[in-house]
């Protein structure tokens, strides 16, 4: 058996912790802090791939191994790589209390509603999408991806950063910030969690299931009643199902809404988890968006400006939907298909439209498929008869490219 014992954040070791180990395996500060038998081999961890070699030579003489760790090994730890390797069935973990825990006991908050995001040797905008996305979020912090980092991404963001250094040791620091003073400090290498808050929203009701709700009550493509709207001018639900299918949004993404109109696709969106931004030219149309967000209860960074040119501000996206454009809508999608990272969704009530828009994807080296949407709904009739209303036909045009799924996301 190799046995993973997790220490720290405020788990002392058990003093037989490495009782009869023949080889003991772990961080610096882990290994000066139990007591080794005499004779055991010490390999302080650095590059994994070199230390699993080593307990490979250990369980194949069937040698005692102990791998000291941070927390619990379990959570975005050490239990992953030995498993693989090994088999589950040959390790004894012993989890601590996980860093994330800690840190939310420090701050008195429960987070069985909270999404825990790593960044640790991970792609940083993932975890900066995931805070943008949800009121309580966990970041587990790594090199180049610290709290300065995070802060500076969430600058225009309403959040505030709790910052837990070094749980557990005499050096613990746990720190209230706001993006932009985060952003201006040097924290050091001690860092271990980062707490991004909408303090608004951070208690929630009484729960019985973990996890941030997806995708709240009443599923998804939900009925135009329930968005305020100007003259049905929205995306109707059999073409948002569609486009939701198309764009997949899922925590980690950023979408963007283009021509958002009612926000609806906005809305759908981030109720699926995803971070968006909407764009949009019109004032009313603004507040609209806003409101609907609201209503929801998601959070929609809503742009007032008009596509292509306000998009050049924009973080780049990975799917974007656009349902206005015009005469503008060629340079719009050829925008969009440029710095989408997966897909472009478009819809288009126009039919002499499509022919440029899905030059636009070609053009931008996406592969383009696309149908013509047309569905009738039932509607009633005098003496309790039912007939079928023809809603207007709808081409829906995607162009996605090759793309790996986020990782480093804990619902």
């Amino acid at each position: 058996m190799i046995t993973v014992v997790g220490m720290g954040a405020g788990t002392p070791p058990p003093e037989d912790v490495a009782a009869d180990a023949e080889l003991v395996v772990g961080g610096r500060r882990h290994l000066d802090a139990v007591r080794l038998p005499e004779g055991a081999e010490r390999v302080v961890l650095g590059a994994l791939a070199p230390a699993l070699d080593t307990v490979a030579e250990y369980v194949a003489k069937g040698r005692r191994v102990v791998v000291l760790a941070s927390g619990d090994p379990g959570f975005f730890g050490i239990v992953r790589a030995l498993a693989e390797r090994f088999g589950p069935e040959r390790l004894d973990v012993r989890p601590g209390v996980s860093s994330v825990a800690a840190a939310f006991a420090r701050v008195g908050l429960p987070w069985d509603d909270a999404v825990v995001a790593s960044a640790h040797g991970r792609e940083l905008r993932t975890a900066v999408n995931v805070c943008r996305a949800h009121p309580k979020v966990a970041v587990l912090t790594g090199p180049g991806a610290g709290p300065a980092e995070l802060g500076a991404a969430l600058r225009a963001d309403p959040r505030v950063l709790v910052v837990a250094s070094a749980l557990g040791s005499a050096e613990e620091r746990v720190e209230r910030v706001t993006p932009a003073e985060a952003a201006a400090r040097d924290w050091g290498a001690a860092v271990s969690v980062v707490l991004c808050l909408d303090e608004a929203r951070a208690l929630g009701p009484v729960r019985s299931v973990a996890g941030p709700r997806w995708p709240g009550p009443g599923g998804w493509a939900l009925d135009e009643t329930e968005f305020a709207h100007r003259d049905s001018m929205i995306t109707k639900f059999e073409v948002r199902a569609l486009a939701l299918a198309r764009l997949g949004p899922r925590p980690g993404d950023l979408v963007w809404d283009v021509g958002a109109g009612s926000g609806s696709v906005a809305v759908e969106c981030a109720r699926l988890g995803a971070a968006v931004t909407a764009v949009e030219k019109t004032p009313d149309g603004v507040e609209r968006v806003r409101a609907n967000a609201a209503a929801h209860g998601v959070d929609v960074r809503v742009v007032h400006g008009a596509a292509p040119t306000v998009l050049s501000d924009l973080d780049d996206p990975d799917a974007v939907f656009v349902g206005g454009g015009g005469r503008e809508l060629p340079s719009i999608v050829a925008a969009c298909a440029r710095r989408a990272r997966r897909v472009v969704v478009v819809a288009m009530a126009a039919l002499d439209r499509v022919p440029a828009a899905r030059r636009a994807m070609l053009d931008a080296g996406l592969e383009c498929d696309g149908v013509l949407l047309q569905s009738s709904r039932l509607a009633p009739l005098p003496g309790d008869v039912t007939r079928l209303a023809a809603t207007n036909p709808v081409f829906l045009l995607w162009g996605a490219r090759p793309h790996s799924r986020t990782e480093g996301v804990a619902p």
